[in-house]
């Protein structure tokens, strides 16, 4: 049952969505995602942005050519998905 005590503490606001991370829930999860790698272009892309995107098709089950326009593009969170899926990444998070 909802109290007023705890339902302060799991409210969300300031968030464009309820899936998007905090401040705080981002400071525990930035030193687990793995730097660039050396070489080749640098990174452009908010790798929280991307974590949020993901979070966003995960908590909705929307479809990815769903993911809203101010999120980063569907192709970019998928490929970041796999990547973390096969180094290892999403399970350090979970």
């Amino acid at each position: 049952m909802w109290t007023t005590e705890t339902r302060r503490v799991y409210e969300r606001p300031g968030l464009r969505y309820p899936s998007d991370l905090t401040d705080e829930e981002w400071a525990l999860v930035e030193p687990l995602i793995p730097p660039a790698k050396r070489g080749g272009r640098q990174r452009t892309v908010d790798v929280r942005e991307v974590l949020n995107g993901v979070f966003y098709v995960l908590m909705t089950g929307c479809q990815w050519r769903a993911l809203p326009k101010d999120l980063p593009p569907r192709s970019t969170v998928h490929e970041y998905l796999g990547l973390w899926e096969w180094d290892g990444t999403l399970a350090r998070i979970h």
